[in-house]
């Protein structure tokens, strides 16, 4: 399945400043400033039935109630779990799993905490903390990613840990591995999948930076017309996040995008609402999704803009 313009975008409205004091988003770059941030319709979940709702936007369909077990389980046991509702052909289906990273990434809100769901949400007994994913860490295959349905982090946990099961169903969604993804033209970059245009870092060289000073030095590149652009800017989390490629490690960055210039973490523009004062960040090795302290020099700069030349078609 391809990705899907919309799954790329936050919902993310509010901009917030290095102290995590909230400002006004008009000309500061981040996620919350840009116009064509996604607002999620009312209509995107539709109810099924009592325990069955599907997102409009993937085809999945998930259970509503978010916490069927009662209690953490290990990834084993979670495994098991769905099994079983399977062999019981659970309110009428046989095909539950535990979701894919990628798909139970595509329910998080990034303007909403405890639970980071979109407003409206269908869904009850949703638990403000760690969810199983069936995707197995590839650099360590004794652990299993699962995200934080309270804060939205995305990160890698020993199988034997206990954490919640949120079963769905529906045919697997791959939005990341497509043939040739990234075509090359000088300095740029073009993603073929989502149809957004990286500049190359080789043509600049930022350094560690704050998160401010990444967002300075967009401005700095658009000011400069870098690659004959004016409209480049920091990614969101969603964007970053599609370069994932859970399969690889060191780094888990899909195939095509040039490895050996692929920094240890970078900066997203979406701070994080659970502690403004961080952002969320992409981290490379393994492909987690955690936040950084907007005051430290500690990750790195890619830039992006959306559109394609003639000679990337």
């Amino acid at each position: 399945m391809m990705k899907t313009d919309r799954l790329l975008h936050t919902d993310q409205i509010s901009c917030f400043d290095e102290a995590g004091n909230e400002i006004v988003c008009e000309d500061s770059g981040q996620d919350g400033f840009f116009g064509f941030r996604t607002r999620i319709p009312r209509d995107r979940f539709r109810v099924i039935n009592d325990t069955v709702t599907e997102d409009t936007w993937t085809g999945l369909s998930w259970h509503r109630d978010a916490n069927i077990a009662e209690f953490p389980l290990s990834w084993e046991e979670a495994v098991q779990v769905v099994k079983k509702m399977n062999s019981c052909q659970h309110f009428g289906r046989s095909d539950w799993r535990l979701p894919k990273r990628e798909e139970l990434f595509t329910l998080i809100s990034h303007q909403a905490i405890n639970p980071c769901l979109p407003e409206n949400h269908p869904f009850e007994n949703v638990f403000d903390g760690y969810y199983w994913t069936q995707t197995e860490c590839a650099r360590l295959p004794n652990q299993a990613w699962y995200i934080h349905m309270g804060g939205a982090r995305v990160y890698r946990g020993m199988k034997h840990g206990s954490y919640m099961v949120w079963p769905v169903a529906g045919s697997e969604i791959d939005m990341g591995r497509i043939e040739d993804r990234f075509v090359t033209h000088e300095y740029l970059i073009y993603d073929r999948l989502i149809q957004r245009t990286w500049l190359d870092a080789e043509c600049f060289d930022a350094g560690a930076l704050t998160w401010q000073q990444a967002l300075d030095w967009i401005k700095r590149i658009n000011e400069e017309k870098v690659a004959g652009y004016r409209d480049w800017r920091l990614p969101n989390i969603r964007e970053l996040e599609s370069l994932v490629d859970d399969s690889a490690h060191s780094p888990a960055i899909l195939t095509g995008y040039p490895p050996h210039r692929i920094k240890e973490g970078y900066w997203s523009s979406t701070t994080s609402l659970y502690e403004p004062r961080y952002a969320w960040v992409l981290y490379t090795k393994d492909g987690a999704v955690g936040v950084g302290y907007k005051p430290q020099k500690d990750f790195y700069l890619l830039a992006v803009r959306c559109g394609v030349k003639s000679y990337f078609v």
